[in-house]
């Protein structure tokens, strides 16, 4: 069985998959890689195949180490333009970034069939709705935790920085528990809000790095977290243009 790596470039990490088929062998989060890296990635699973999606601009060198290890011919750099399992509705499908269209793909993969609101809690928090016919319909994007935080220090004369992790009441007994809990509490009131402008049988499915966390707090709402979303979106892009 062919094996295939996926990379997901994030603001603040990459995500390195190998893939066996549709099962994970092998995974690492990093803040960067090296071609040194990739040539012992190549060298110890042999992927036959490359899927990067990418948020940063112009990411010429690490396309470049692909390119020249695996070939270009090997290495799909996913976009809307890219042979898709969902239709893409969006009006300008040119700007949309690739690990919305990668997750909403992996949220298709888990969720066929039905509709689904896919909740990216990352560095930005992406809210996209692909329908029960599989077409991304859109979504919106807004600052995630930590830049609220940040903003909230910024922008203020006496506000302080605070860690995003900690006491989380539903009204703040503190400057910090004030600050915290406005900037999380408001995420989960977008979630509900946009989950009750939607189709009644909409399932949520979270992820990014504070995707658990903000799931648990939601209940009883329900909802699937996966980590590893995007990724799993990516191989199921290259199995798709694979079989076709």
């Amino acid at each position: 069985m062919q094996r295939y790596l996926t990379i997901d470039r994030g603001n603040t990490a990459l995500k390195a998959v190998i893939w066996e088929g549709e099962t994970a062998i092998w995974q690492e989060a990093v803040s960067n890689v090296s071609r040194t890296h990739l040539t012992q990635l190549k060298k110890d699973y042999e992927p036959a195949r490359v899927a990067l999606c990418t948020v940063v601009a112009n990411d010429y060198t690490l396309i470049g180490y692909l390119h020249q290890l695996f070939g270009e011919e090997n290495v799909l750099i996913l976009s809307a333009s890219v042979p898709l399992p969902i239709k893409i509705l969006y009006q300008t499908p040119e700007t949309l970034g690739s690990d919305r269209i990668a997750a909403a793909v992996g949220a298709w993969s888990v969720n066929t069939g039905r509709n689904s609101l896919i909740v990216d809690i990352g560095t930005a928090v992406t809210y996209d709705f692909v329908n029960e016919k599989g077409e991304f319909e859109g979504g919106n994007i807004a600052p995630g935790i930590g830049l609220r935080l940040k903003a909230l220090n910024r922008f203020t004369g006496r506000l302080p920085m605070i860690d995003s992790r900690g006491e989380t009441p539903l009204l703040g007994v503190s400057t910090e528990t004030a600050m915290r809990s406005g900037v999380v509490n408001g995420i989960k009131a977008e979630i509900l809000f946009y989950l009750s402008q939607l189709p009644a049988d909409t399932r949520l499915i979270i992820t990014g790095g504070w995707g658990a966390d903000i799931a648990r707090m939601l209940q009883p709402v329900e909802s699937a977290v996966y980590p590893g979303l995007v990724s799993l979106g990516l191989n199921r892009i290259l199995l798709y243009n694979e079989n076709k």
